[in-house]
C-alpha cells in the first residue's frame, strides 16, 4: 500500500489508506480518542476506537510520536466539519495504528508562535523548534520564493555557475573568515563575502547572464537583520547600463512579490538619488509607507542612485562607500584617472529599498584596468599591494572585458519583509546566536592539538 499524504484524503474518501505523519494533537475520551496527523501536507484527523485498533501493547499513542496508520477516510458530518482545516470535511477511521518512533516531552511547546522563549534555547533544540507552524511556513516561503527567482532567471537566459567558498582575502567592507591551509603551512585561505570578483570574471568569460543563490560570510558584528552567513541572490550582465540592470531587476521583483501574494505600492519603482534621499528622510533607507499601508503589509519598494564613491574612514583615508569595483558615473571617470575632486565623484552603484531596509544593490562594474587600478590608489593602496591582491583582475581585463553589471539582493532581508519577522534567526533554517554560536552543534570549539599542529598553528595565550 502506497502512503497516502493528509492533504490528499479529501480526494480518497471511502478509500482505505495508509499515512504516516507526527501526532500534532492527541484529544482522548475514554471509549474514542482522536489524534491530528502531521506530515509535509497538513493536518488530518484520525478517530480512534477499540474496535478493531490494532496498535503495541502498553503503548499509548502522545503527541509528537511518530506514527503510521491504515484507516478509511470517511465524510465528517455536516455539525462537524472543521473549517480550519483544508482537511475538515473528512476524517480517518483508523484500522491500525503503529508507533514508529516514542517522542519524550518537548523541552517547549511548538504549538505557540515561540516569540516569548529563550533564543539559547530554540536554537539548542532547532529541529524541534522547525516544527512549529510558523517557522515551518517560513521555511517553506523561502522555498518557494527561491524558486520563483530562479524560474524567472532562467526564462531571461541567465545561467546559474556556482562559485569557489575558500578564496582569497580582499576588502570587501567587513572582517573576512580565514581557513587555514594545511598543505601550505602559514597561508590562508578565506571565505567569500560575496562572488564580486568571480561573477566579474565570468563575465570577461563570455557567459554575459550568470547568477547563483550564493552563501557568503561577513565577520561582523551581529544584528537582527544580519548574522555571520547569508544568502544572496548574485546576478551579473554584460554588455549593460544602469538603467538596464534595474529595469530587469525591478521586473523580477514585482513578478516574484506578487506571485507570492503580496501587494506593492507603486509601480514602477521610484527612483531618489542619493542626496534626496538624505534631504527627505535623513536616511537612504526609508520607508514610502503610509500607516494604512504598514497595517496592510503593503510593499513600497524604491531606487536610490548617485552615491558619493569614496568617503574618509577613521583615520582620515578615503574608503569605497559601497564596491571598489564599481565604475564612477561617465562624467566622474576624469576625475577619478586624475585623482581630483575626490569627494564629488559620484558611482553608478544603485540600491534597492523595501519598507525602510536595503534589500539588495549593485552597480555597473569597472571594466578598465586604468580605472580599477586608479580607485585603489586613491585608497592608499601601494602597487605592489594592488598586483599582489588584484593583479588577477587588472590582468583579466586586459583579454577584452565587456562592460558589465549587476546586483545582489539578500535572501533572509527579503523573507523577514514577506514574513512579517523582525529578525533573521525567523527565516533560516539553522542561524547562529546573537553570540556567534550555532544551532545545535557547539561551535564554535576548541579542536584537538594535533588538528592544530598538523596545520602549523599555535595558541598563544592573551595575559
Amino acid at each position: 500500500m502506497f502512503r497516502c499524504l493528509a492533504g490528499e484524503t479529501i480526494q480518497k474518501v471511502g478509500e482505505e489508506v495508509l499515512l504516516q505523519g507526527w501526532i500534532n494533537t492527541r484529544r482522548d475520551h475514554g471509549k474514542i480518542m482522536f489524534l491530528d496527523l502531521r506530515d509535509r501536507s497538513g493536518i488530518v484527523q484520525l478517530v480512534v476506537s477499540g474496535s478493531g485498533l490494532e496498535r503495541p501493547e502498553g503503548l499509548t499513542p502522545s503527541a509528537e510520536d511518530v506514527i503510521e496508520v491504515v484507516g478509511l477516510i470517511k465524510e465528517r458530518p455536516a455539525s462537524m466539519v472543521n473549517p480550519k482545516l483544508e482537511t475538515g470535511t473528512v476524517e480517518v477511521e483508523v484500522k491500525k495504528l503503529t508507533i514508529l518512533s516514542k517522542a519524550k516531552e518537548l523541552p517547549f511547546p511548538i504549538d505557540t508562535d515561540g516569540y516569548d522563549l529563550d533564543e539559547e534555547i530554540r536554537l539548542k533544540y532547532r529541529y524541534l523548534d522547525l516544527r512549529r507552524a510558523r517557522l515551518n511556513n517560513n521555511i517553506r516561503l523561502r522555498s518557494k520564493f527561491v524558486q520563483l527567482i530562479r524560474s524567472f532567471l532562467f526564462r531571461n537566459n541567465f545561467i546559474e555557475i556556482e562559485t569557489p567558498h575558500l578564496s582569497q582575502s580582499t576588502p570587501e567592507g567587513s572582517r573576512d573568515f580565514l581557513v587555514p591551509s594545511r598543505l601550505q603551512a602559514g597561508k590562508f585561505y578565506a571565505l567569500p563575502q560575496s562572488p564580486q570578483q568571480y561573477k566579474q570574471l565570468l563575465m570577461v568569460a563570455g557567459f554575459e547572464r550568470y547568477f547563483q543563490i550564493a552563501k557568503c560570510f561577513r565577520d561582523e558584528d551581529l544584528r537582527s537583520d544580519r548574522g555571520f552567513e547569508h544568502t544572496q541572490i548574485d546576478i551579473e550582465m554584460s554588455f549593460v547600463e544602469r538603467e538596464d540592470v534595474m529595469r530587469i531587476l525591478e521586473e523580477m521583483m514585482i513578478e516574484v512579490f506578487e506571485a507570492m501574494g503580496e501587494k506593492i505600492k507603486q509601480k514602477p519603482f521610484p527612483v531618489l538619488t542619493y542626496q534626496e534621499a538624505i534631504q527627505r528622510f535623513g536616511s537612504d533607507k526609508f520607508d514610502l509607507r503610509s500607516e494604512e499601508e504598514k497595517k496592510g503589509n503593503v510593499k513600497a519598494f524604491a531606487w536610490v542612485v548617485d552615491f558619493p564613491f569614496f568617503e574618509k574612514d577613521k583615520i582620515d583615508k578615503w574608503t569605497f562607500t559601497h564596491n571598489p569595483f564599481s565604475n564612477p558615473k561617465k562624467e566622474f571617470t576624469s576625475d577619478l584617472l586624475a585623482k581630483r575632486n575626490i569627494d564629488k565623484i559620484l558611482t553608478s552603484q544603485y540600491d534597492l529599498i523595501c519598507n525602510g531596509f536595503e534589500v539588495g544593490g549593485g552597480s555597473i562594474r569597472s571594466h578598465d584596468p586604468k580605472v580599477l587600478q586608479s580607485v585603489f590608489e586613491i585608497m592608499s593602496y601601494g602597487k605592489s599591494e594592488i598586483i599582489k591582491k588584484f593583479g588577477h583582475m587588472l590582468k583579466a581585463f586586459t583579454y577584452g572585458a565587456p562592460p558589465h553589471g549587476g546586483c545582489a539582493f539578500g535572501v533572509e532581508r527579503l523573507m523577514m519583509i514577506i514574513a512579517r519577522e523582525k529578525y533573521l534567526r525567523e527565516v533560516v533554517a539553522f542561524p547562529q546566536t546573537s553570540g556567534g554560536k550555532t544551532s545545535v552543534m557547539d561551535a564554535p570549539s576548541e579542536v584537538a592539538e594535533d588538528q592544530l599542529q598538523e596545520l602549523g598553528i599555535r595558541l598563544v595565550n592573551e595575559t
